[in-house]
Formats: C-alpha cells, structure tokens, sequence
C-alpha cells in the first residue's frame, strides 16, 4: 500500500501495468477489496458507460445498491479536460471558483456550457429514471467507480456533485488510474481505492483486453435487472 499526503485514505495496490480481462474481472477484484462494506447498505454508482459494468460486479460482490451517476463536468472553454464545474443531475452548478476566477471565465461561457450539458444529462435521463428510479444519496455510504481514469476530470466532477447531496462517507474505487488522476480526486474523498496505478498511462483500454464500447442499450439493461433486484427484495422483506 502506498500513502500520499492526502486527508482521504489512499490505497494503491500495486504499479502492475498488468491487463484486466474485462471490466467484470476489474470490478470483482475492487469487491474483494471493499468486503468490509457488505450488509452496511453501501450504494455503488457507476460513470457511464463503462464505469456502469464495473460497478455492476462491485455492487453485488459488496451486496450493495447500484445507480448511474449522470452530472456533467463542466469544461472549460479551450481546455475541456479542466473542469471549471461541475452539473448535477437535478440541474445543480457546482463551480470550482479558483478556475472560474484565475481564467476569467465569463457568466456567458459558464451558462453555453451549462446548457450543452444538460441536454446531455435530459437525454439520459429520460431513457435511465423510467427504468431505474434515482436513489437518494444523502448518509449513505456512496462508492463511485469507472473502468479507469486518465486525467480525473469526470470523476471529479461526479464527486462534487455526490459531496452536494451529504453522504456518509465517499470512496472512490478504481481498476486502474494515472498518477496525475489519482492526485486529482484524492482530496475531494474520504477514501481512495486504485488496484494497479502503472508508471506508463496513455489511455483506460490499454489495461484491458476486452474492452468493448458499452451501448445505451448494455446500460439500460443493467439497470433494469438492479430495479427487477430491488423490487424483489422490497416483496420478500
């Protein structure tokens, strides 16, 4: 295990630059490592779409809920992979006000934005909340994973809008990141879990060797067996 200088508990296993066979190897393996939150009523959310297949394998290795997380960063103009905010699902700005001023960013290039979007989240949203109904995170314990992260920026920004509905505690679990990912989101959680972080990191699919593109149609269907899961455990309660 190796420690950074972070408030969050870091945890990264190993710099093995080793292949996962797919993503349902990656996410058994964080749930063999987040055992102890078994039967503590944890709820798993998964970044679309790859994240979503991990974190399919986390939830139930953990027996824990399973959700998409659909906010949105907020990119900033000429620099998209920096995050000037963040765009919760229920329509929520969060904005990390050191860009936004250091940048000068105008109110007008922060709603262009901001509009773009949340077209994107109405159009998921539409097709996922008649399936799989949204889970209130508010003191649960909320684990947000993906299938890797290169430069950190989506997660971070799922992790603000996460923060701004009042977990109990907030981990991040992941297969496989960048150092400059994991030095990203490190201090916006409580914990951090990364199984491999490899000294070379040019993209996710580089760490797997079935790396499929997730469909909306692999999504939509995940979630509907978490809802069937859900209502049957509700009928036999």
């Amino acid at each position: 295990m190796i420690n950074r200088n972070f408030k969050a508990r870091v945890r990264i296993l190993s710099n093995s630059s080793q292949a996962f066979t797919d993503r349902i190897e990656a996410g058994e393996l964080l749930a063999r490592e987040l055992s102890a939150l078994s039967g503590k009523k944890a709820i798993v959310l998964g970044i679309p779409r790859g994240g979503l297949i991990v974190a399919q394998a986390l939830a139930r290795g953990i027996q824990a809920d399973l959700d998409i997380i659909l906010s949105r960063k907020l990119g900033t103009p000429g620099q998209e992979e920096l995050a000037m905010g963040a765009l919760a699902e229920s329509g929520k700005v969060l904005l990390n006000r050191n860009v936004v001023d250091e940048l000068r960013i105008t109110p007008g290039e922060i709603d262009a934005e901001t509009r773009r979007q949340m077209a994107e989240i109405k159009r998921r949203s539409q097709l996922i909340r008649a399936v799989l109904p949204r889970t209130p995170l508010q003191d649960r314990i909320v684990v947000v994973t993906d299938d890797g992260l290169a430069t950190g920026a989506t997660m971070q920004a799922a992790l603000w809008a996460v923060r701004h509905e009042s977990p109990q505690q907030l981990i991040v679990a992941i297969p496989v990141a960048s150092e400059e990912a994991v030095d990203r989101v490190a201090p916006d959680v409580d914990e951090l879990l990364c199984l491999r972080l490899p000294a070379y990191f040019m993209a996710v699919g580089q760490f797997y060797l079935r790396f499929e593109q997730t469909t909306d149609r692999e999504v939509l269907g995940i979630l509907k067996a978490e809802n069937e899961r859900r209502v049957k455990k509700k009928n036999n309660a």
